[in-house]
């Protein structure tokens, strides 16, 4: 400090005339700042949803809005959950939208919203620093804010933030929405841990903020659904010797009460789908943030494969409830209670008013404080699968290892109890994550706020205490003042234990709760981490009690486990080697499964020292150990190899327990040479290519364990060293191939080996080393006789070279062997001045002979005589010589004599290829087919044909085909020549030039007839449709120059023909060619389809030839034939269109046609012109009174064959009724209509008569119509006009009968009062048959007007049909009265059971309850009893929903007792194992037959056999003495599985096409996932497992299904869905009906697991499962949602049953409903 300044006037100074310059802030920086203190995932949402909470909302919506992507299309499927799985893949986060109904925002809000460090002036709210809204800036910068009539939007201005604010006018937001779009490079969708931990975050929030429901959505899904639920409070009792006041009385108790919640959480299965990973052990890893370390890196290596967000790590189960299906909605409840506390503060003036200062609003006056716990019973409800979604979502929501405190949201400040606290008035640090205790008056403020925490602590367990000993007092031995009963003391002790879980420990990490304390039975000092009990403490009374009450654990693997995973550092060496220890010990003792040895050594990483240098050892990698007996434990070792230090104690024993294998030479020097100075892993010290003497000494660890490889380990030896300079020489280091034994001394100059001692020679020699000479230097050193700095060399001949190689040969490498074969190096036999100045390779000379160099070929030159046995011609032979040319040199030789007309060297040369045949191999290397030509042809000297082309039978010149030549014949087959061409070339000459002549056909014909034993089926296809059949016109005048046509053989046919021979072509060449022509296609005569296709082409030369007679019965022949012909569309097509109908037309008659004694004259007496015309010009005569009126204008279709008709009619030959318009004019109804009355009866009653003798198919109504729909009137006069179809004349005429048709569909027969029992007989004709003829009212007019007696004497059968007229009457009374009987006797049966089930109803004591406090109250409508309704109705109510079970009613237990029959004692079982149930001794009631329908949905079991086999048998049923039940054999393989179904198909079809099983799955992957989704759904329909069904397939047969019984398994056919049609409709999006069909045999299967035979007691199971499970199918069908099971709830949330309510709706009370009235809704 300067000396004499006075600062106070330089402060007055500045303040007066300095410059003044206002304080500014960088708007950007200070919010990032800001944020960067928030340490926490989801900061956003956590401030929006405490904003929402102090607005006083009471639900909170957050929806993430996707782009999609541009790179990846949408799929087009309608299935939800693909497109569920493409937007989170593909899609990225445009937006996130958040949305509360809370109070909207006041003028004050929008003014704090754009000033920061505002805080809430509300001292009653959590806000205080006025920065937490700014925490949107983490996500978005471009905010946007609506709420009420008003919106904000927050926009950049480089580093400074500005607003603009809108009024919406009538566009106004009943809620606060806040649009956070998202900046560039955080726009990917959550899921998998991320997903996770939003949806934990989420759930956490419902603890203490006062909301009601939260919901999440991604696009149009609702991811997640949070809803919290309140009963009413109950004010806890707060002990005297309790204080209320705090120690320095600024805060006093006034009260506390106790609420129950429910907290109920719904998803979808994409949230199990995606996170499956491995979460920490409660809270803890839910609050703690994520830590990515180096040791992450070596933990992944552990694993098999790489684990993604989607793919969960080994071993670990993912979701509950979802099926794999992404859309699945699953729930779950967890309940607590919350007890909180009413304060009151008194605060002194000092600290409130710095509080006031810091704050910048005062100390409330009023403040609260939550304690939130679980007790047993709501613990008990809570229950979740270990693994399972919701046991993560819930972590955080009730403490499990740690309480923490909560403000507004949890803090990472603990609580020190198993309960977490919610403090709102708790002053905490700006970032909310700690309790401010470090401010001079905020620390006095906290303080008191926390030992009012520890009050409400005392004040919540002294309730609990206080109902255990309320409900200790209530129990039986207590009353009595005795002492407790053991089972007494079992009911309450769970909820003690359960209390005393709050405890703490003291442990080797400090005081922990008793959850996290271990008891450790060996050294575990390798994991310090781990919280133990000390040794000292072991021995404690209250330790070994906790011990044996479960409450204090034993440390296990599984802890070891997740310390080693989770902590920061590794373990050091000494550590490391007791870790071992530990593994190997307790593998030795069997307390430790591979299971848990593998995920220690996957969990552990350690650092070791050697050399000065520290390295990682991650024993996830960790495969091999060193031997040292064969690798040198100092020489470098693979990552992958432990050290030895750490093995050397272990026994073989121990290292297979470990999992490590012996690390083998061979692969110990891969990695050496692969891992070189080059790579970096290996230093140059090591390197074997560059260090002489390291590379001595893996030579000679490799040549100490040579003779222990065996042949692959040697090969892999060398292939690894022969190309690396890895021999030490004394020229370097050298190629192994490069270097020379000691032993090489024919040059100084050579790198011989040296500083190998103790590697051993043979093993140097497999490497390559050489004992010989390089064949290179041979040429260069000695062949061309240069020195090289040596003395000069004589120059070797060829002699010499190969005497020098016959006396080294053995040691002569493959490669210079192979190089003396390539390299020319022999002089050849001088021919003429030829070859003698030139070297060949040797494989390019022949041996020197005779009979080669008559043949011209180029022989090796070898002074003094060769000798081809001795060593020098052996070598030679071997380095490829040859003694003989080949095959293909020999037939060049001979055809290019031949071509040169060098008659005596081709035949030579003939001679010579016969003599050595087989000598010289030619019968091995002669092609299967030559086309070289150098064989000579009979009768052609000069012309050479191929083996191929030339034949010995000489028939086959009929086809222009050569011939060998005589001599040769008998040699043929040496030179594979055939005595027959091939069947396809005689086809193709047969076919490229067809016979002209009938005699040249028979030869022909006669010699392909020899040649049927080739002749395929595809030869006979192609030959029946080509022209090679000549046929002469039969209509040319001059005999001897008929024109010559030719047919295929399908077109003529074989023999004279009789009668046809004139419309179609016969032809007859012998017997022998017709063999041929008829394996061809020829016929001995036309098929009807061909007769009918010639009779639309030509039916006029038909019937010229033929006849009229002859072409009716062509015509017949053609209709026997129609059911066949009609399949041919083509066919019939033709038909209709072409003229070839025979028809007739009458001539004129003036008979009147009302006269019937003229119209029953015999038609054959009538004269009748004959026409053919098309079906559309013909009549088919049905009436037989218009035909003869009209008979002048019609064809008649002929009436003589009923199948002839019906053929005229399918052709589209109208019905004369058809054409006939007729009206009718009559008069009035007659008042006495007794004889009409008369007549109805006489009708009805002769009709059965008449129908007597008629088929069915001829009838259109038959007696029972009558009786119903026929009436009879008497009108004065009927007058009929009639038109027929053309013709604008009518006719008209009086009748006495006809028939008018009424609107109900009923006819009236109207008659005058002196009808004609003709006409009568006529009309009813017309109306009673389909096609009525003239005898048939004949027949009927006899019926009518004829007598009983005098039918009977005429010898109609009257009395048969009265007795049977009477025993029909008689049948159906007594059907009458059982009937009503039987309902009787069922009626007074229900009565009884619904008394008796009421009976029971009443007595249940489950249905009584007890209230609880706080307990939701129960609506009046649950309370009603619901009535039974009558049985009997289940099948016309599926009827309507589209089921036909075809059941009967149910069984009662009076029905049951009746039905049961007991087996006889001599009876015997043929079923693979014992019957599951037996019949009963004794009657069944209603509850035994749903006992026994539960036994057999649940004992359906997989059947695991690669091969299942079921013999055939066949069971007797004992209630039918006569019958009994076969059961079919079964032999079927598995072949796969399909969606996790099993599938099976018949062995037959492997071994007779085998058929690949795996070709099988994949040809109808579609149809079997098809059908196995239908499988799925049925299990679904009984809410039995899948694992219980099967799949097979059957070439054939009846079964449908069938049941295993000794395994209980069910198999279903894959064959019976295809070709029901199933597989069609599930692609056309029908699975309703599949699923109708394949549930009620499924049904059916299963009740086999109770009964074997087809019995009635099979009958009652399986009607009972079908009535049960109806409307289960028709949802399951239908696609409706099956309902979930869940938790029951605790005594405070069981609420009435009700239907749910559907979406959007209020839920309304249940109301009371019948049985009946189930059934219809």
């Amino acid at each position: 400090m300067v000396s004499g300044v006075d600062y106070n006037a330089l402060q007055a100074q500045a303040v007066e005339t300095g410059d003044e310059q206002a304080v500014t802030v960088n708007t950007r920086d200070l919010i990032d700042k800001v944020l960067s203190r928030y340490a926490r995932e989801w900061t956003t949402l956590r401030e929006l949803i405490q904003n929402a909470a102090d607005a006083g909302a009471t639900r909170v919506k957050i929806k993430i809005e996707t782009t999609p992507s541009v790179k990846v299309p949408t799929p087009q499927a309608d299935d939800p959950a693909t497109r569920l799985r493409h937007v989170m893949h593909n899609h990225t986060v445009s937006q996130w939208v958040i949305e509360n109904d809370g109070q909207r925002f006041s003028s004050q809000d929008w003014s704090r919203l754009t000033e920061i460090a505002k805080g809430n002036p509300d001292e009653t709210k959590i806000g205080a620093f006025g920065v937490g809204f700014y925490s949107v800036f983490d996500i978005s910068d471009k905010p946007f804010v609506l709420s009420g009539s008003e919106a904000l939007r927050f926009y950049w201005k480089g580093d400074a933030l500005f607003t603009k604010r809108l009024k919406l006018g009538y566009m106004q937001n009943t809620d606060t929405t806040f649009l956070l779009p998202v900046r560039d490079g955080d726009a990917s969708v959550p899921q998998g841990r991320k997903l996770l931990s939003l949806c934990q975050f989420l759930t956490g929030s419902m603890t203490f903020v006062g909301l009601q429901s939260i919901d999440l959505w991604l696009d149009e899904w609702r991811m997640l659904h949070l809803q919290r639920t309140t009963a009413d409070s109950v004010t806890l009792n707060i002990p005297n010797s309790i204080s209320r006041t705090t120690s320095d009385g600024l805060m006093q108790i006034k009260s506390v009460t106790q609420e129950a919640v429910q907290l109920e959480a719904e998803w979808i299965g994409a949230l199990a789908w995606t996170s499956g990973q491995r979460t920490g052990g409660g809270v803890d890893a839910v609050l703690e943030p994520a830590k990515k370390s180096l040791f992450s890196f070596f933990r992944k290596g552990a694993e098999s494969q790489s684990q993604s967000d989607d793919k969960p790590p080994l071993g670990a189960k993912t979701g509950n409830a979802s099926g794999g299906n992404l859309t699945a909605i699953c729930s779950h409840k967890n309940f607590f209670h919350i007890n909180k506390a009413s304060i009151q503060t008194s605060i002194p003036r000092n600290l409130n008013t710095e509080f006031l200062r810091s704050r910048k609003k005062p100390p409330p006056e009023k403040t609260s404080l939550s304690y939130l716990s679980q007790s047993y019973e709501e613990r008990a409800a809570s229950k979740a699968d270990a693994a399972s979604i919701a046991l993560k979502l819930f972590s955080s929501v009730v403490p499990s290892t740690k309480g923490y405190v909560y403000i507004g949201f949890a803090t990472s400040q603990t609580t020190g109890l198993g309960a977490h606290l919610s403090i709102p008035s708790i002053v905490p640090t700006v970032e909310r994550e700690a309790i401010d205790l470090n401010s001079q008056y905020i620390k006095v403020w906290n303080m008191e706020l926390l030992r009012v925490a520890g009050i409400v602590a005392r004040i919540s367990w002294s309730s609990v205490l206080a109902n255990l000993r309320q409900q200790t007092s209530r129990l039986p031995s207590m009353a009595k003042g005795k002492a407790l009963e053991v089972e007494e003391l079992q009911a309450i002790v769970p909820a003690v234990k359960h209390l005393y879980k709050e405890f703490e420990l003291l442990s080797t990490r400090g005081i922990v709760p008793i959850g996290n304390a271990r008891v450790a039975l060996t050294d575990l000092s390798f994991v310090e981490e781990l919280p133990v009990i000390p040794e000292a403490m072991a021995d404690a009374g209250l330790i070994k009690r906790l011990r044996e009450s479960g409450d204090l654990q034993v440390a296990q693997v599984d802890d070891i486990v997740w310390i080693l995973e989770n902590s920061k550092s590794t373990r050091t060496p000494s550590q490391l080697q007791k870790l071992i220890a530990f593994i190997c010990a307790s593998a030795r003792a069997k307390t430790i499964s591979k299971r848990e040895i593998r995920a220690l050594l996957d969990s552990a990483i350690a650092t070791d020292e050697e050399g000065g240098s520290t390295k990682t050892i991650a024993l996830s990698q960790i495969k091999e150990y060193v031997n040292p007996d064969k690798i040198t434990p100092s020489m470098p070792l693979p990552p992958t190899t432990i050290p030895f230090k750490y093995t050397k104690t272990l026994s073989r024993f121990d290292t297979e327990a470990l999992g490590l294998e012996e690390l083998q030479p061979v692969k110990w020097l891969q990695w050496l040479v692969v891992h070189s100075d080059a790579r970096g892993r290996v230093s140059t010290e090591h390197d074997i290519e560059k260090n002489p003497s390291f590379a001595s000494n893996v030579l000679r660890v490799l040549s100490k364990q040579w003779s222990g490889l065996n042949q692959e380990g040697k090969t892999a030896v060398t292939n690894t060293l022969e190309n690396r300079t890895v021999i030490p020489t004394k020229m370097g280091m050298k190629k192994p191939s490069d270097a020379y034994f000691s032993s090489v001394k024919l040059f100084q100059d050579l790198p011989v080996i040296q500083e190998l001692s103790n590697v051993k020679e043979p093993f140097l020699a497999f490497l390559g080393v050489r004992r010989t000479l390089e064949i290179g230097v041979v040429f260069d050193r000695l062949m061309g006789g240069a020195s090289h700095g040596e003395k000069a060399t004589t120059k070797w001949s060829h002699v010499d070279l190969v005497k020098y190689l016959v006396s080294v040969w053995a040691d002569v490498p493959e490669r210079d062997r192979e190089r003396l074969r390539s390299t020319p190096i022999l002089p050849a036999e001088g021919l003429q001045g030829t070859w003698s100045d030139q070297l060949f390779r040797i494989s390019e000379l022949y041996e020197p002979s005779d009979s080669l160099r008559r043949l011209g070929l180029r022989t090796l030159q070898w002074p003094g005589g060769y000798n081809a046995d001795n060593r020098e011609g052996k070598l030679l032979h071997a380095l490829g010589l040859r003694d003989a040319p080949t095959y293909a040199d020999l037939v060049h030789i001979i055809a290019a004599a031949g071509q040169s007309k060098n008659t005596t060297l081709r035949d030579f040369a003939l001679q010579y290829y016969i003599n050595n045949y087989q000598l010289k191999g030619y019968d091995t290397s002669m092609p299967a087919e030559n086309k070289v030509a150098f064989l000579p042809v009979q009768g052609l000297e000069d012309k050479l044909s191929a083996p191929s082309d030339c034949f010995t039978n000489e028939r086959a010149t009929l086809l222009r085909f050569d011939i060998l030549r005589s001599d040769l014949h008998r040699h043929a087959l040496r030179f594979g020549v055939q005595s027959d061409p091939p069947i396809d070339r005689c086809v193709q000459r047969l076919i490229r030039k067809p016979p002209q002549s009938s005699r040249q056909a028979r030869e022909i014909f006669i010699y392909m007839a020899q040649r049927l034993g080739g002749i395929t089926r595809g030869h006979a296809d192609i030959l029946g449709g080509a022209k090679i059949v000549p046929v002469t016109n039969k209509d040319s005048s001059e005999q001897g120059k008929r024109p010559v046509r030719h047919l295929s053989p399908r077109e003529c046919f074989l023999g004279d023909g009789a009668d046809l021979a004139n419309v179609f072509d016969f032809v007859d060449f012998g017997p022998e060619a017709s063999m041929f022509l008829l394996h061809c296609g020829s016929k001995h005569k036309p098929e009807t389809s061909e007769i009918a296709r010639a009779l639309t082409r030509g039916p006029a030369k038909f019937l010229q030839e033929l006849g009229v007679s002859g072409y009716m019965e062509l015509l017949i022949i053609v209709s026997r034939a129609w059911e066949t012909l009609k399949k041919d569309k083509s066919l019939v097509e033709a038909m209709k269109q072409a003229p070839f109908l025979l028809a007739s037309k009458e001539t004129a008659s003036d008979a009147s046609p009302s006269n019937h004694a003229e119209e029953g004259e015999d038609e054959d007496s009538r004269a009748k012109v004959w026409h053919i015309a098309k079906a559309s010009e013909v009549v088919m005569i049905d009436e037989i009174v218009n035909y003869h009126i009209f008979k002048a204008h019609l064809l008649a279709a002929p009436q003589q064959d009923e199948g002839l008709e019906t053929m005229y009619l399918q052709l589209g030959v109208p019905e004369l009724g058809s054409l006939i318009t007729q009206r009718q004019n009559t008069g009035n109804v007659l008042p006495n209509q007794s004889a009409a009355l008369k007549l109805q009866s006489i009708v009805l009653e002769r009709a059965p008569l008449f129908f007597y003798d008629y088929q069915k198919d001829s009838i259109r109504y038959d007696g029972k119509w009558l009786e119903k729909n026929l009436t009879v009137r008497i009108l004065r006069r009927i007058t009929v006009r009639k038109w027929l179809k053309g013709l604008e004349t009518p006719h008209e005429e009086s009748k006495t009968a006809t028939l008018r048709r009424e609107e109900s569909g009923a006819y009236i027969l109207l008659i005058t009062d002196e009808y004609d029992m003709w006409q009568v007989s006529q009309v009813l004709t017309n109306l009673l048959l389909h096609r009525s003829k003239y005898r048939d009212v004949v027949v009927l007019e006899s019926l009518l007007a004829s007598s009983l007696r005098s039918l009977q004497q005429r010898g109609f059968n009257v009395e048969k049909w009265l007795r049977q007229k009477e025993k029909e009457n008689k049948i159906a009374q007594e059907a009458q009265q059982k009937r009503l009987q039987q309902e009787q006797r069922e009626r007074e049966e229900r009565q009884a059971l619904e008394r008796e089930l009421e009976a029971q109803r009443g007595l249940n004591p489950e249905e009584s309850g007890h209230d609880v406090p706080g307990q939701f109250p129960e609506s009046d409508e649950t309370k009603a009893e619901k009535k039974q309704e009558p049985e009997g109705i289940l099948e016309n109510i599926g009827k309507r929903l589209g089921f036909d079970f075809g059941l009967k009613p149910r069984p009662t237990a009076k029905t049951v007792q009746k039905e049961a029959v007991h087996p006889p004692d001599d009876f015997e079982s043929d079923s693979d194992g014992p019957p599951l149930s037996k019949p009963p001794d004794k009657p069944m009631t209603p509850r035994e037959l749903d006992d026994l329908v539960q036994k057999a949905i649940g004992s359906s079991r997989p059947d695991s056999s690669t091969n299942v086999q079921e013999r055939p048998s066949m069971h007797k049923v004992e209630e039918m003495h006569t019958m009994c039940d076969p059961k079919p054999g079964m032999n079927i393989v598995h072949v796969g599985e399909m969606l996790g179904l099993r599938v099976l198909i018949d062995d037959a079809i492997i071994s007779s096409s085998k058929e690949d099983g795996h070709r099988f799955m994949l040809e109808n992957r579609e149809g079997l996932e098809q059908f196995a989704t239908v499988l799925h759904a049925c299990a679904a329909v009984y809410r039995m497992s899948s694992q219980g069904v099967h799949i097979f397939y059957d070439a054939s047969g009846g079964t449908m299904a069938f049941n295993r019984s000794a395994q209980n398994s069910m198999f279903f056919n894959y064959r019976f869905f295809k070709e029901h049609g199933h597989l069609d409709m599930v692609r056309q999006g029908n699975k309703a009906d599949p699923i109708n069909s394949w549930a009620l045999t499924m049904a059916h299967e299963m009740a086999h697991h109770i009964e074997g035979s087809h019995n009635t007691m099979f009958q009652n199971v399986m009607q009972a499962i079908n009535e049960k499970h109806t409307f289960r199918i028709y949802e399951i069908a239908k696609g409706a949602q099956p309902p979930t099971k869940s938790s029951p709830a605790p005594a405070a949330f069981q609420q009435p049953r009700s239907p749910p309510a559907a979406p959007g709706s209020q839920k309304q009370p249940p109301e009371k409903i019948s049985y009946y009235q189930k059934l219809k809704r």
